[in-house]
């Protein structure tokens, strides 16, 4: 029952971040509001780590299974992406580029930070 729980009020979160992104057509997916709202939440103590932490934990247990059905549409579209394919992995080497780049500085910056 307490998993039950959990779930439901991660669901609430993002069924709230659904109606929101409905009612206000923000160019934002709704399950990322939900996202962010439960963030919120939590950072701001209004629910409790306690009340979510055993589901969140099963999910990033068993992360890598909800990528199975973006793969299967990924291998199913292959014939579309033969043809825009070197875009897309200079978009890919040039994103991952600058997100390392980006974290690496932050990182540096945080050390410093900490030292004084």
């Amino acid at each position: 029952m307490k998993f039950l729980r959990q779930f439901a009020i991660i669901l609430i979160f993002f069924i709230l971040g659904e109606l929101i992104n409905n009612t206000l057509h923000i160019p934002i997916p709704g399950n990322i509001i939900g996202m962010i709202l439960l963030f919120l939440s939590l950072y701001f103590k209004i629910i409790k780590l306690e009340l979510i932490e055993d589901v969140g934990n099963f999910l990033l247990d068993h992360l890598a299974f909800f990528f199975i059905a973006p793969g299967v549409a990924l291998i199913a579209l292959l014939s579309s992406f033969s043809k825009i394919w070197l875009s897309y992995l200079i978009f890919l080497i040039l994103t991952t580029a600058l997100v390392m780049g980006i974290t690496g500085v932050v990182v540096q910056y945080a050390i410093r930070r900490g030292e004084k």
